[in-house]
């Protein structure tokens, strides 16, 4: 086989693993790829669709730990007045910033024992994750100015 390059051949560290936001799936995707929108190998469903995702307990680990994608997470309640006006710049930034960084959302109400495990004392708070570790948290509502900088000064976007 000398001379021939197999079709499969290629180099692990230029690929990254993506987990789908709608089944949780690790997909292997060459790194200079991530930006174009792939699928999920799996469901077929869009692995960045420029929305915050839902994120419970069970299903937190898979992206929190995604050691390619950061992840910026949104701990709100339905309730809260801040979480609410917020809402529209959090979805904005994630538009703008996917697939560079992904978006999440948790209810804090519901997901009790995940916003006990993260100290959360006050919502909104965002804690932004890179490979299961915090790297930056911050409290209250931002406009999207606000938010923007914020990602700039802490995310590796």
């Amino acid at each position: 086989m000398a001379g021939r390059t197999r079709r499969h051949d290629f180099n692990m560290s230029e690929m990254h693993i993506i987990p789908c936001p709608h089944c949780d799936t690790l997909n292997r995707i060459p790194a200079d790829k991530v930006a174009t929108h792939g699928k999920c190998g799996r469901c077929g469903e869009p692995l960045f669709t420029g929305h915050p995702m839902s994120l419970t307990g069970a299903r937190f680990s898979t992206h929190a730990g995604a050691k390619d994608l950061p992840l910026l997470v949104d701990f709100w309640a339905a309730w809260c007045g801040p979480c609410q006006a917020m809402a529209p710049a959090f979805e904005a930034a994630a538009r703008e910033f996917e697939p560079r960084l992904r978006f999440a959302k948790v209810d804090s109400d519901a997901e009790g024992e995940l916003a006990a495990r993260f100290n959360i004392r006050s919502i909104p708070t965002l804690v932004l994750l890179q490979a299961g570790r915090e790297t930056a948290r911050v409290s209250g509502a931002m406009q999207i100015s606000d938010l923007r900088r914020w990602i700039g000064a802490h995310a590796p976007v």
